[in-house]
């Protein structure tokens, strides 16, 4: 019987060993859907006419836009939707928009959803904002579209979709339902400890 040379059988061995490493890592490295949250309405990354306020000085449609998201953690029991411009001349920024205890089903609110408390996919409630009894947003827990001061650098909107693995951050965080929406941040991203999975962002601009 002949014999590999010596080189051939260390050549094959380190094949094999590749073989084996490459299969076992590409197993291993498949990767977990990542959690996102887009708007179609914001997809050049401004807002257009119809999604800014209607007052202090802006002249707009006020119309809340759609927001889609995806891929959420497992054991999610409830959504968490709160908008905020750190730029505004406040020292604390400025609330826009909140929506809590959004159900788990839902992946998507439509244009105009936050506009009315009865457009909201229940049990889902607008919370407090900064424009809270201005009448400015039709209702107090309804959307405000952006206005910043006219000659300010364009103004940073953050959204940020929380997954909760509770079904009510109001009940859990131990939160009254008019709470602000800082004090709904606090207990999103602290408060609840362990009850937030995972949260998703995207940042739109505007100026005038």
């Amino acid at each position: 019987m002949k014999r590999k040379p010596l080189v051939s059988l260390v050549v094959s061995s380190i094949v094999i060993s590749g073989c084996v490493v490459i299969a076992s890592c590409g197993g291993g490295n498949a990767q977990t859907p990542v959690f996102t949250l887009t708007s179609p309405d914001l997809a050049s990354g401004t807002f257009g006419t119809q999604y800014i306020l209607n007052g202090f000085g802006c002249t707009g449609g006020d119309i809340s836009p759609a927001l889609i998201w995806s891929n959420p953690p497992a054991g999610t029991q409830s959504f968490s939707l709160q908008v905020f411009d750190p730029d505004a001349p406040t020292g604390s920024g400025f609330w826009h928009w909140a929506v809590y205890n959004i159900p788990p089903t839902v992946n998507n609110l439509p244009r105009g959803a936050g506009n009315s408390p009865a457009t909201l996919p229940a049990p889902a409630f607008g919370g407090t904002t900064d424009l809270f009894d201005t009448g400015t947003t039709g209702g107090n827990g309804n959307y405000g579209g952006p206005c910043p001061p006219a000659g300010d650098p364009p103004h940073r909107y953050i959204f940020t979709l929380y997954a909760l693995s509770v079904p009510d951050v109001q009940v859990t965080a131990g939160v009254p339902k008019s709470g602000t929406a800082g004090l709904y941040s606090f207990a999103l991203n602290k408060g609840i400890g362990t009850a937030l999975l995972q949260k998703t962002t995207f940042t739109a601009t505007y100026g005038r």
